[in-house]
């Protein structure tokens, strides 16, 4: 199993929501499960 984790960093920022929307396409095209971390490192550590 392939998995990708976009992480963010919570606050707005030009760009952010098509570049996310890009990685997601492609990443479900080439078979990856994505991930989605919110909250830049404080969310990954609640993982």
């Amino acid at each position: 199993m392939r998995r990708i984790a976009i992480m963010t960093a919570g606050a707005d920022a030009p760009g952010m929501n098509a570049a996310i929307r890009s990685v997601a396409r492609r990443s479900f095209e080439l078979g990856y499960d994505v991930l989605m971390v919110r909250d830049g490192f404080e969310g990954l550590h609640h993982w």
